[in-house]
């Protein structure tokens, strides 16, 4: 064999054992999903305190000064946030305390979850 041909030969046999390696390293995958599907569900379910700034139903956002919000690692500070559902907005006014829960959706920070405070 020329050097070309050991050249092409070590190549393909390269690629071919990555592929293998890569197929193999994501044999579990499922079950490494499902297992961090469980540990995403209770930060979800968190839910952080908050009071009412101001609501933009045109818009679809509130403003809330808010607690941390571990899921997200974000500090306590008060911001304009998205909400998941435009009608969450219907059932709290300004100065209303909230509990709320957050995650990102499509890349924004969003409500996904709100209720008056006891």
């Amino acid at each position: 064999m020329n050097a070309f041909s050991k050249l092409t030969l070590a190549i393909v046999m390269t690629a071919a054992s990555t592929v293998a390696f890569a197929q193999d390293s994501h044999a579990g995958h499922g079950a490494h999903g499902a297992a961090h599907a469980g540990h995403e569900a209770p930060a979800a379910a968190e839910l952080t305190d908050g009071e009412v700034k101001k609501i933009d139903k045109e818009a679809g956002k509130i403003t809330l000064r808010h607690g941390e919000i571990r899921n997200l690692d974000m500090a306590a500070m008060t911001m304009v946030l998205r909400v998941k559902e435009a009608s969450m907005l219907d059932q709290v006014k300004v100065g209303d305390k909230v509990k709320f829960a957050a995650d990102r959706v499509n890349g924004a920070v969003t409500i996904v979850q709100m209720q008056k405070a006891q």
